[in-house]
């Protein structure tokens, strides 16, 4: 502490840090009252950022000493050095002591060593507390739709309970039951995750309260104390997700009434990891599309038409050499080159109308078949997975090396994440009040901030989730007169629909905001499959001539 005493005139006389002599100097640098005999032991403390010492009169004495670090070892001393070899804050007698042979440092050099490793790993935390905050709302959307949604399942049993009358009335009541006690268990789990989320929450605010206090401050010895404790601080490594009950109806059969007509399907317990946010590019605001579009090439797929529809060219998949495969009305896969060069044809089971690569493989689904296939390199097909009741429709590979899917069943979509084996990872669709994202499910692709984005062919729109599922946005066009058909993304999160009755490609940003047409000169006739070959190029296909065009859309890089 810093000492004092009154002198005969009745003013305070303050003593130097070090000794008992009168004070003549001040290092504001070190916050040190320093004599004439003590200024050059002190100047022997290494300082990046030099000493800065005035007279003591002049010095704009600092009345608090909240934020002011003392010597144990001397407590009557303020600490201005740091003994690198013992890891402790010292003061100036300690440099010229016990401490004189080690490697000594600028107090203020540790201080700021210290804030920017908590400054850092409080930044982590915060980062991390948008995720569990969409997580928390999620949550909490769910439990206020708890009611609606089991009440939904119940009218579905009631409807069926109704075609066998009085036959199934009991039946009718125990499966009631069971989804009420069914319904709490669901409101235990979400209110345990919502305040789990909410601790979690809490406890980073708390933290980032005390950052924000140790960054003000120059007690090394607290902020020495905090840096293990947010250290110790761990974040979710994966999100727990649970699907909701699912009623199964079964044949009639009076015998055995409940085994033919219906259960519930226990709710599924999926762990979601919760990755670390990649970086996103930032689109190039000096890059714009061009006034006028041309098409640079042109690949005739060769396709036959479909009987009723006439279509020929369903789905495309861009190599990493910069080929082209393509799937239309024939049970046939080509592979063609940017210049129309047909390099491959492989037959396959069924037809390839929803294609995409996957470990540098094409990948392919049809609607008559429920299955997931892939072509070998020696142009084998092979069944990688099966979907069960489940028809497949669109396909794309994931960054997490996953394979998202859009499967349907009757009047029911959704979207489902596998491994490469088949292993259902994420389940995608109901929004947070329970309601279904999807109608019809058609075409999807991922985008680099990690939203999954749908077409879907009822609603005539594109939806986009966020990659734990949780619903981001809804284009339907810039007048509402989408007629969606195929999806794609470029490398900075631009997204492009193609509109088949509309003949054209609509531009939109990251967030589904419209940006612009694509419309190259001569047009584009009733477009379905699109997808990106290059830096501001795409090409895009004709569904009914059967076409594949080239088009660049965006000025050179200056």
């Amino acid at each position: 502490m810093m000492t004092s005493q009154v002198t005969s005139e009745g003013q305070e006389a303050v003593e130097c840090g070090l000794c008992q002599n009168p004070v003549s100097f001040f290092c504001r640098r070190c916050g040190l009252n320093l004599c004439d005999s003590c200024l050059p032991e002190h100047a022997r403390v290494k300082s990046k950022f030099g000493h800065d010492v005035v007279d003591y009169a002049s010095k704009d004495v600092k009345k608090d000493d909240n934020y002011v670090c003392f010597c144990d070892s001397h407590p009557e001393n303020k600490c201005s050095a740091y003994c690198k070899k013992c890891d402790v804050p010292i003061c100036i007698l300690c440099v010229s002591i016990k401490h004189r042979s080690h490697e000594i440092s600028e107090l203020q050099d540790k201080i700021e060593e210290l804030l920017k490793d908590i400054t850092q790993e409080n930044g982590r935390l915060q980062s991390f507390r948008h995720e569990m905050k969409t997580l928390l709302d999620h949550t909490t959307k769910q439990m206020s739709s708890l009611s609606s949604f089991y009440q939904k399942k119940k009218d579905e049993v009631t409807a069926r309970g109704k075609e066998w009358h009085k036959l199934i009335d009991e039946t009718v009541k125990k499966l009631h039951q069971e989804l009420g006690e069914l319904k709490k268990e669901n409101k235990a789990i979400l209110q345990k995750q919502k305040r789990e989320f909410e601790e979690m929450i809490g406890k980073m605010d708390e933290l980032d309260r005390k950052t924000t206090e140790l960054q003000k401050s120059n007690n090394v010895t607290e902020i020495q104390k905090f840096r293990p404790v947010i250290r110790e601080q761990k974040t979710l490594k994966e999100f727990t997700q649970y699907t909701f009950p699912t009623f199964c109806e079964c044949k009639t059969d009076q015998n055995n009434l409940q085994s033919f007509f219906g259960y519930i399907e226990r709710m599924q317990e999926k762990k979601i990891p919760l990755l670390e946010k990649n970086v996103i590019p930032e689109p190039d605001s000096g890059r714009k599309v061009l006034e006028a579009l041309s098409v640079s090439s042109v690949i005739d797929t060769g396709f036959p038409a479909d009987e009723k529809y006439y279509d020929r060219l369903y789905d495309m998949a861009v190599t990493d050499d910069q080929k082209v495969w393509m799937g239309g009305e024939s049970k046939e896969l080509k592979l063609f080159d940017l210049q129309g060069h047909l390099h491959r044809t492989v037959t396959i089971t069924a037809q390839g109308m929803y294609i995409c690569m996957y470990n540098k493989q094409v990948v392919y689904t049809g609607t008559n078949t429920k299955a997931v296939k892939k072509v070998s390199d020696d142009d084998t097909v092979v069944t990688m997975f099966t979907t069960g009741d489940w028809t497949p429709y669109g396909i794309t590979g994931s960054a997490s090396g996953d394979l998202l899917v859009c499967l349907r069943k009757d009047d029911q979509s959704k979207v489902v994440r596998y491994s490469s084996t088949g292993t259902m990872l994420q389940e995608i669709q109901y929004d947070s009040q329970c309601q279904p994202l999807y109608q019809r499910a058609w075409y999807i692709a991922e985008n680099v901030n990690g939203d999954i984005i749908v077409t879907d062919s009822k609603k005539r729109i594109a939806i986009a989730v966020d990659r734990l599922g949780i619903f981001r946005y809804t284009y339907s066009g810039k007048n509402n007169d989408l007629d969606t058909q195929s999806v794609a993304t470029d490398s900075v999160g631009h997204v492009y629909v193609t509109d088949f009755k509309g003949d054209k490609i609509h531009m939109l940003e990251r967030d589904g905001r419209f940006l612009k047409y694509i419309i190259p000169e001569g047009g584009i006739n009733l477009p379905r499959p699109v997808c990106m070959i290059g830096d501001g190029e795409m090409i895009v296909g004709e569904c009914l001539t059967g076409l594949a065009k080239r088009i660049k859309f965006l000025e050179e890089k200056k």
